[in-house]
């Protein structure tokens, strides 16, 4: 499922906001610009991070933030997650519908998301036992992924409010539902940790496709 969230991207624009206010206070007057020209940059710069945080909800900060140098660390790591969910499937025998990488590959696709696996929506949210067990070891695999590679998972909101959604309409009791969820977190890990080669592998297979602006 989606979204391998990394850091905060509103701190990324009000700081390059900053530093662009900063530049062109010190070395604008330096190159020639006059003040009338700074204030308009200025303006600009701020109306468009207004504008970001108002229609996109932030994405654009996401997209640039790809976009810059480092971006590609912070799109592999959307690729690991992904990757997680991707094996897994492939584990579970569960049909995947797409995967996307990335911001823009999700914005071009119509979601709000920096990484996207989809898979088709289950029958019944009153599944059986085995079925949750499956559920919970798909939806935990970024993270589980991401846990192996990195040390610990920054994404995964999504996927975790979707099993606990999965779990609550189950009909089956809390200590019931952590306990699973737990086994399966524990199953997926020491998998990914076994193939870890091939976790890499997909990753930048993922990766390779993803789409950034500039490129």
């Amino acid at each position: 499922m989606a979204d391998a969230g990394e850091g905060s991207t509103g701190t990324l624009r009000a700081g390059l906001v900053v530093a662009a206010i900063t530049g062109l206070g010190a070395f604008g007057p330096v190159l020639g610009l006059s003040p009338a020209w700074i204030v308009v940059a200025v303006g600009g710069g701020l109306v468009m991070l207004s504008v970001d945080a108002a229609s996109w909800q932030g994405m654009g900060g996401h997209v640039l933030a790809e976009a810059l140098p480092g971006g590609e660390g912070r799109l592999r790591r959307i690729a690991v997650h992904e990757a997680g969910h991707l094996l897994i499937a492939e584990q579970e025998q569960m049909p995947v519908q797409r995967v996307l990488v990335g911001t823009l590959a999700c914005l071009q696709a119509g979601l709000r998301s920096s990484g996207a696996t989809e898979f088709p929506v289950p029958d019944s949210v009153r599944m059986p036992l085995e079925d949750l067990r499956r559920w919970s070891r798909l939806l935990q695999a970024g993270i589980a992924a991401e846990t192996v590679v990195y040390g610990k998972a920054r994404g995964g909101a999504d996927d975790r409010a979707l099993l606990g959604q999965l779990w609550g309409l189950s009909g089956h009791d809390v200590a019931t539902a952590q306990r699973e969820q737990r086994r399966a977190r524990r199953e997926i890990e020491q998998l990914l940790r076994r193939d870890q080669a091939d976790l890499s592998q997909r990753a930048d297979q993922l990766l390779s496709s993803a789409p950034r602006l500039g490129r």
